[in-house]
């Protein structure tokens, strides 16, 4: 029994595809990769670098400032503007628009419509009743004239210019331009076709020669060179990915490890404890004190004002004329004419019976006393 022969595809797997090319692209490709490789490594930790460092500024950084600075334009620029506008530009504005309407617009359609369009009605009035039917006369006069006078010069014209110049053409100027025209078109074709075989031998096939033997070879191994160039960049770019992905971490496990996991441990074991007994027998002990010295402060101010509040109103009843401003003196409650005063308790009277210590009675006796000090 005969082989049987293998199938297209592993044939066709077998021979090397148009892009592997020979043993030159082979040699040329690895130590190009290999070099880029070295090359384009430390420009992708540095972009990658660049990369987490613009995240950290615009997260940390940027975002925080910006608000800050919308906010700040918002209370420096913002509300002043509104209230310029609001309570300046607007006003203004309107006043502005209300002199403009009175001072201008008014006069204005006033001169409009009792100078300007009665001036108007007149005017059109006079142009159509007079000027437009002399100005129609006068035109129908001077193209009456102008058809006469034109017949005649054209006639002269057609005589004396236009059947010499006719003849003159057809019989001299025309066979003459045809004969100029044929020697120049021969002329012409004889130049250019020597100027074409000169320049084809001269310049053309030096020229082919060039571009088929040296400019398309060199061409094309350029083009193998750069296409290898690139290939080897995204090979090499997507190589260094995971390379500056793995540098990442590390770095971030070492910052982790040398920085982050003591300043924590710091944080936890060390501040916060701290924080807290500074917290409790410091802040809070002077906090207490401090609102016991202000209650004390508070109470004090109110216990003075109250005093001097009492010691105003005593100084008003003591004065009989100094009541409130509109508010008629309050009269005093004494005994009318001669009579004098005694210690018999009258109807309405507000002094102390009969039987009172005679203290009391003394007091009341030693003068004239105001009814509002009890």
């Amino acid at each position: 029994m005969r082989p049987e022969p293998a199938p297209p595809a592993v044939a066709s797997a077998a021979r090397p595809g148009p892009g592997e090319g020979g043993c030159l692209v082979v040699a040329v490709r690895l130590p190009l990769r290999i070099a880029v490789v070295l090359l384009v490594l430390p420009v992708r930790l540095a972009w990658d670098g660049l990369v987490a460092a613009g995240r950290f500024a615009r997260r940390s950084v940027l975002r925080p400032l910006g608000r800050g600075l919308l906010w700040a334009a918002r209370i420096l620029v913002g509300v002043p503007l509104g209230v310029l506008w609001r309570y300046a530009v607007v006003p203004c504005g309107r006043a502005t628009a209300w002199l403009v309407e009175v001072l201008v617009v008014a006069p204005l359609v006033l001169l409009y419509r009792h100078v300007l369009t009665p001036l108007g009605h007149g005017t059109a009035w006079l142009w159509a009743h007079v000027c437009v039917p002399l100005a129609s006369g006068l035109a129908r006069l001077l193209a009456a004239v102008g058809r006469g006078g034109w017949a005649g010069v054209s006639a002269v014209l057609r005589v004396l210019v236009a059947v010499p110049a006719a003849a003159l053409y057809r019989w001299v100027l025309a066979p003459a331009g045809r004969l100029l025209a044929r020697t120049a078109r021969w002329t012409l074709r004889g130049v250019g076709l020597a100027l074409y075989r000169t320049g084809r031998v001269l310049l053309v096939l030096p020229a082919a020669a060039l571009w088929r033997w040296v400019l398309v070879p060199v061409g094309r191994v350029l083009a193998v060179l750069l296409g290898e160039l690139v290939a080897a960049l995204g090979h090499a770019w997507r190589i260094t990915g995971p390379v500056s992905a793995a540098v990442g971490r590390f770095l971030a496990a070492v910052l982790r490890v040398l920085v982050v996991t003591p300043a924590r441990a710091v944080h936890a074991y060390v501040l916060t404890p701290v924080g807290h007994v500074v917290r409790d027998l410091l802040l809070r002990p002077a906090a207490a004190a401090a609102r016991a010295a202000g209650r004390t402060v508070r109470q004090a101010l109110g216990s003075a004002r109250d005093a001097v509040r009492q010691a105003r109103a005593d100084l008003r009843r003591l004065l009989p004329g100094s009541g409130a401003p509109g508010r008629a003196p309050v009269p005093v409650r004494e005994p009318a004419g001669d009579v004098a005063r005694t210690l018999e308790k009258r109807p309405g009277s507000r002094t102390t019976p009969s039987g009172a210590s005679p203290g009391v009675g003394a007091r009341q006796g030693a003068g004239p006393r105001s009814p509002h000090l009890r």
